[in-house]
């Protein structure tokens, strides 16, 4: 059996990254949701980085990229 050509492999692999970066965003969003859910239940930004043991501007950089994200997704369906 004759090994794959080289241009159908990276075809291959360019879709398997398509369908991991869009596995990583989805769970990107999913987690900024569950910093969002532990700022509601702690009360700041700070109490929920205390707690996972990570920067305060970690976590709110992540939450501050899903909401431009979320808002964005907005602005496109209502256009």
């Amino acid at each position: 059996m004759d090994p794959k050509p080289w241009r159908d492999r990276i075809s291959d692999e360019d879709r398997l990254l398509e369908q991991l970066n869009q596995l990583a965003s989805a769970s990107a969003d999913r987690r900024a949701q569950a910093l969002l859910d532990g700022v509601n239940e702690l009360g700041t930004i700070a109490d929920v980085a205390r707690d996972r043991g990570v920067s305060w501007t970690a976590v709110d950089k992540s939450i501050k990229k899903y909401e431009r994200k979320k808002a964005s997704q907005k602005d496109a369906t209502t256009e």
